[in-house]
């Protein structure tokens, strides 16, 4: 890894971090569902997931780390789960 790609994953990083922290500002609540999860070998789940807004359909991913995975059931295909989203931006979302 060059010096330049340390830089650019560094911002990738924070404007995930400013991303997540709008999203709590401003964002707002709907029910989503769990269509399906994925482990990986380093020890945090891929969750994809799917919810509604004004009759459109929206589908998105979350990458969850090992320390927020305590019930295995709350991500679970079919699980029901609280989605937090832009209303400026639908599907600009995460897991709540």
């Amino acid at each position: 890894m060059g010096l330049f790609d340390f830089f650019r994953k560094r911002n990738d990083v924070d404007q995930e971090i400013e991303r997540r922290n709008r999203l709590m500002q401003i964002g707002r609540i709907t029910d989503g569902r769990i269509i399906e999860s994925e482990s990986l070998a380093s020890g945090e789940e891929v969750v994809f997931y799917t919810y509604s807004l004004n009759g459109v359909d929206f589908e998105s991913s979350e990458l969850i780390g090992a320390d927020r995975i305590s019930d295995p059931l709350k991500y679970a295909p079919g699980a029901k789960i609280a989605v937090r989203y832009d209303p400026r931006n639908q599907g600009n979302s995460m897991l709540d």
